[in-house]
């Protein structure tokens, strides 16, 4: 809220400041009704929707680095060595550049 000091009476809101009324009295019952209601904004809902993404992605990575490491203890894993070496390769240009 941005306020504003006006002259000599101190500082207050600017602008007005709207109160709603979430109560209505119904003159046939004397009972009083309320309704309240709640708003996400689009950002909560996409950062709830990138949890649950990022959970489905980390069991799934987990399930393959257990696979990979199952491979490995029993001397199946094979990798491409041509792979391997071209990713070497870049960080050896870089370091020496």
């Amino acid at each position: 809220m941005v306020d504003r000091i006006i002259g000599g009476k101190g500082y207050g809101p600017l602008g007005g400041v709207k109160k709603h009324q979430g109560t209505e009295l119904k003159k046939e019952t004397g009972k009083t009704s309320t309704s309240d209601r709640v708003d996400f904004s689009t950002a909560l809902q996409n950062a709830s929707q990138g949890q649950k993404v990022a959970s489905t992605q980390t069991s799934a990575r987990a399930e393959k680095l257990q696979t990979l490491k199952g491979q490995i203890a029993s001397g199946q894993y094979r990798p491409d060595l041509e792979k391997v070496a071209a990713s070497m390769l870049k960080f050896i240009v870089e370091d020496q550049t």
